[in-house]
């Protein structure tokens, strides 16, 4: 089948690496591995992360003249080469879709959404423009895979059959995540000296850009959370870098020199490198819908101490691979990342639990096996 995929929030071009922009290239190979023709239709951004309403009035006045120019280019292609279905990953009222659901209408093609979001709470709000055309999307959409349980109950009403809305894990390709064996000894060592840190004490480690909201906002807890960690000896390496870098290394100022390293953003091979030798992944996730690090961490066998929401707690299992504490719950996060350093056995543990569960449920395999199966059955008339 030949599929225009496109991504309002951030293309898979999108230069500043993300979770998000991760999440829409490996929606595109889960696509392609399915016998697929995957076009990327647009590199647009529709986003407004201001709340300004004449901005947003102008991003949709460009959408809509994206959709016509598409159109024009489609039309003037033999039928043949026509796209067969629109994919569009990630709508909600920040960044809706002003393209697809237009040019799908248009050509007489289904409509696919992945990764919509629906806050009723903002119908009125800065952002009522991009809220009313995201639920317009919403709506048109013939099937909606949603990565996050906790989006579910709000797309539900728009989507009206309960079968257009359909559940898909977060994935990643588990056999291109590197895990730590026994005689990586000599590796460790490697990097140590490379990050300055001792070989023989745990590692904890926390990948994330440093954005002001919900990224700083995690990093500051769990600067608070861990000065109420104590012994064992242990090191954090910090991978990430941003606009809010300067309010990330004060929130750690007070730590001991060299109790925490800021080791920068790292290409995607020496990054699983240097997770896979970690000992624990730590994030607290304040309002983090996913968290594909953490994603990455276990398919690496790396056990995780994470913040409890519902996309998380769809990849992290509570004392199976890792520790799930209250959101924002600096003493109990403390409490976890104690326990666990404390028990090393119960780490590996955990470590071979999460790579079994991601390579189980969370492999790209999966994933595209659901995509081809729903996907097919809409373009064929046959779906829900």
């Amino acid at each position: 089948m030949r599929i225009a995929f496109y991504a309002p929030m951030k293309a898979p071009t999108y230069p500043t690496r993300s979770g998000d922009r991760e999440i829409a290239r490996l929606l595109m190979r889960a696509l392609g591995a399915a016998g697929h023709e995957v076009e990327l239709a647009s590199r647009f951004r529709s986003r407004d992360g201001t709340g300004d309403p004449h901005r947003q009035r102008r991003i949709r006045d460009v959408g809509r003249a994206l959709a016509r120019r598409r159109l024009r280019r489609y039309r003037a292609l033999p039928a043949g080469r026509r796209p067969e279905l629109w994919f569009t990953y990630h709508v909600y009222h920040k960044a809706p879709d002003w393209i697809g659901p237009a040019v799908a209408a248009e050509l007489g093609i289904p409509y696919a959404l992945a990764e919509a979001s629906h806050a009723p709470r903002q119908a009125d709000g800065p952002w009522a423009l991009g809220h009313r055309a995201a639920a317009e999307a919403i709506a048109a959409a013939g099937v909606v895979f949603h990565l996050n349980p906790g989006d579910a109950a709000c797309l539900a009403p728009l989507v009206g059959d309960a079968r257009r809305l359909v559940p898909l894990r977060p994935f990643l390709d588990v056999a291109a995540c590197p895990v730590r064996v026994g005689g990586a000894r000599r590796s460790r060592e490697r990097l140590a000296r490379r990050f300055g840190v001792p070989a023989d004490v745990p590692w904890l480690v926390a990948v994330a850009m440093m954005r002001p909201g919900n990224k700083r906002d995690s990093y500051r807890l769990l600067a608070e959370a861990l000065t109420r960690v104590p012994a064992p000896d242990w090191r954090l390496l910090v991978v990430g870098d941003g606009p809010a870098r300067a309010d990330v290394q004060h929130a750690f100022a007070g730590f001991e020199a060299g109790r925490v390293v800021f080791a920068g953003v790292l290409d995607p091979e020496p990054l699983h490198d240097l997770v896979a030798h970690c000992d624990l992944f730590v994030w607290p996730g304040v309002r983090e819908p996913i968290g594909m690090a953490m994603l990455e961490a276990q398919a690496s066998g790396v056990p995780v101490v994470a913040g409890r929401g519902p996309g998380v707690a769809g990849i992290v299992e509570d004392h199976r691979t890792g520790r799930l504490v209250p959101r924002g719950d600096a003493e109990a996060f403390a409490a976890a990342v104690a326990e666990l350093l404390a028990a090393p056995a119960e780490r590996a543990a955990m470590g071979v639990r999460a790579r079994q569960a991601a390579l189980e449920r969370h492999d790209i395999a999966g994933a595209s096996a659901t995509l081809d199966r729903v996907l097919r059955a809409l373009q064929a008339g046959s779906w829900p």
